[in-house]
């Protein structure tokens, strides 16, 4: 069993250093497309600012760790088998170049795996309504029309100044605004393995495990042990320095041409929103919210300015994200079963 756990721990910190350079582009695409840095930079500030972001808060890990099922419905294997999913979901839009998102990979996966482990009553849908496909919904609109307001907020402000000037400015504050963008990301997905990690520790010690030191495992319900947070910060931290050059390229220039001016605006918003979600324990896709937010200032332009072959592109991966890794982890939780018997 502690064999089990270990291999579950060290599986959660490569989906979260996966997750990491898969969703680098989230917090920095539109500052390299720019020209504003190069990617290089771009990824190592990104990277640390992540890691400040993760260890902000616990919120959304304990929203994983306990809302979605009870921790005595769950074994290690439906943990690493929720794991696996998330991550051959990840490597896929990855090498694709598709900005898909980790978090409902994660969740997806979580629900695939329990499911096939327990039964369908196993799982709260209650709660995947309220904590996922509601905020799945209303996020990207959300960030869509405040990225859409805050455009054309700037544009009147800055419409008797120079163009050179307003270039220059908004180059400087772009910089700002990336690092708050990568920020958040860090508070959101980070967590979101420190969740599984803690609900793997949890489902530990229900089973009658035993051989841990006591700072390892939690005190509390609804506590995410410090080294947990610690090891998940670094972990997404240098997964977003790995890079993430394919998904920069579609969310930087594919979608729209953006401007250093457009790249402030759509990342504050998408900052500000994630932030929101992460302050409520709402594991969101950051993912969805800053593409929604990059459509939203090329908007405000034209809406031919958009490419919106891309975009739908992009809408139908999100659709299928939840049910193709529930899929995938449903499948390895009745082949790790048949193997562990877990």
């Amino acid at each position: 069993m502690l064999t089990l756990l270990a291999i579950v721990v060290v599986a959660a910190l490569i989906f979260d250093f996966i997750n990491g350079f898969h969703d680098a582009a989230n917090a920095i695409a539109t500052v390299v497309s720019t020209g504003v840095l190069h990617v290089r930079t771009a990824v190592i500030i990104a990277g640390l600012f992540n890691f400040i972001g993760a260890i902000m808060g616990t919120a959304v890990a304990k929203t994983i760790a306990g809302d979605f099922t009870d921790a005595a419905m769950v074994t290690q294997t439906v943990v690493l088998s929720t794991l696996i999913g998330a991550i051959v979901w990840n490597l896929i839009t990855w090498w694709y170049g598709i900005p898909s998102s980790s978090s409902h990979a994660l969740i997806g996966g979580l629900c695939g795996a329990v499911v096939a482990h327990a039964g369908i009553d196993a799982f709260r849908w209650q709660k995947l309504t309220e904590k996922v496909l509601i905020p799945l919904v209303v996020s990207p609109i959300f960030g869509f029309f405040l990225a859409f307001s805050l455009m054309i907020l700037l544009l009147w402000m800055v419409r008797r100044v120079r163009p050179p000037v307003v270039h220059r400015a908004s180059r400087r504050m772009q910089l700002v605004s990336a690092c708050f963008m990568a920020l958040s990301h860090g508070s959101n997905d980070a967590q979101k393995s420190m969740g599984i990690i803690t609900l793997a520790l949890v489902t530990f010690a229900a089973n009658g495990g035993t051989g841990l030191p006591a700072w390892v495992m939690p005190h509390a319900p609804g506590e995410v042990p410090y080294w947990v947070v610690v090891a998940c910060a670094l972990a997404i931290g240098f997964g977003t320095m790995g890079g993430g050059k394919r998904i920069i390229k579609t969310m930087g220039s594919k979608i729209i041409r953006i401007t250093p001016l457009q790249g402030f605006a759509a990342e504050t918003a998408g900052a500000g929103t994630i932030l929101a979600a992460s302050h409520f324990g709402i594991p969101l896709s950051t993912t969805h919210c800053i593409n929604a937010c990059i459509m939203g200032v090329g908007a405000s332009k034209r809406l031919s300015a958009v490419r919106w072959g891309v975009a739908a592109n992009m809408i139908i991966a999100w659709v299928l994200t939840i049910p193709a890794t529930a899929l995938v982890s449903g499948l390895t939780q009745l082949g790790l079963h048949a193997l562990f018997g877990g």
